[in-house]
């Protein structure tokens, strides 16, 4: 999207501008005679819309605020401000912009609200918030103090990867998830983020590709040559002992997740044999390969 011209407020009469006929944004009729006496008590908007100058036809059109306006003509209010845009805005940009508005909003903190709405001790003023019996009922469930995102210094990312991407995305970050004590929950500092950060940028450099996707499909891969590096999770190699108690992923012993197929079938049958023969126990597959290194090892010795 080229880049707007900066818009300018305008005062006029509401009943001059023109609605969306397609709006995707609803409104509750509660919640749209809340806003009409909100509106009718202050006597002014105090949002803006935002309109559009369409100089062909003349019209004023109203992209983002279209309830704001409308409560305002039955408000009874003859003049409002809106912010005017006079670029011409082909209909694409034109749904572009409608939907942004409406798109992107914020979220409310429950923990956060609570306190404010408990400071309204006027009831009008509880009344004039416009929260609904929904929102009042989630936020009596808001009991203790909590570490809400809202507090937090932090930063959101948002990674898409094609189907095959995802897959491979997925198995890495399941392996690095079972490598790590289950016993333990962390939040990220910031400057592991900034770590990452610059991790994705040296890739990207290397690679030459802009695409954050494909740098972290290429970081993945560089998890996926270094596997057995992650069983630093739960292996001491001084010790040569577990550290931890519970369940270690194979592929972090084996440092692969794939073998050749011809000698994938000949541990498939032995281990096959072993099983029927009861030298080991079904659905314990995995104790052919401990009890082949500890006769290998009985063995070295």
């Amino acid at each position: 999207m080229t880049q707007l011209s900066k818009p300018r407020i305008v005062e006029g009469d509401p009943r001059d501008l023109t609605l969306l006929d397609v709006n995707a944004r609803f409104m509750r009729h509660e919640q749209f005679q809340r806003l009409v006496a909100n509106i009718r008590e202050d006597g002014h908007l105090t949002s803006t819309p935002l309109v559009w100058h369409d100089a062909d036809s003349g019209r004023r059109i109203v992209l983002s605020g279209n309830h704001r306006t409308k409560a305002a003509i039955e408000a009874g209010l003859t003049s409002i401000f809106w912010l005017e845009v006079t670029d011409p805005l082909p209909r694409q940009k034109q749904i572009a912009l409608q939907l942004s508005h409406n798109a992107i909003t914020g979220e409310d903190d429950p923990a956060t609200l609570k306190a404010l709405y408990e400071e309204l001790e006027d009831v009008s003023m509880r009344l004039y918030s416009g929260l609904d019996d929904k929102t009042l009922e989630l936020l009596e469930e808001v009991s203790v103090p909590s570490l809400a995102e809202a507090n937090l210094d932090f930063a959101t990312v948002q990674i898409v990867f094609l189907p095959d991407e995802k897959e491979a995305a997925e198995k890495a970050l399941e392996a690095a998830r079972k490598a790590a004590s289950a016993d333990a929950r962390w939040v990220a500092r910031i400057e592991q983020y900034e770590s990452v950060l610059d991790t994705l940028d040296t890739t990207k450099g290397a690679h030459n590709i802009g695409n954050v996707a494909a740098a972290f499909a290429i970081i993945l891969a560089v998890v996926e040559r270094h596997l057995g590096e992650l069983a630093e999770g739960w292996y001491d190699p001084d010790e040569q002992t577990a550290k931890r108690k519970g369940s270690a992923p194979i592929e972090t012993v084996l440092a692969t997740r794939t073998m050749p197929a011809d000698a994938a079938a000949v541990v498939q049958r032995a281990i096959d044999r072993m099983e029927r023969d009861g030298d080991i126990e079904a659905g314990q597959r995995w104790r052919a390969l401990e009890l082949w290194a500890a006769d290998y090892l009985a063995g070295a010795q």
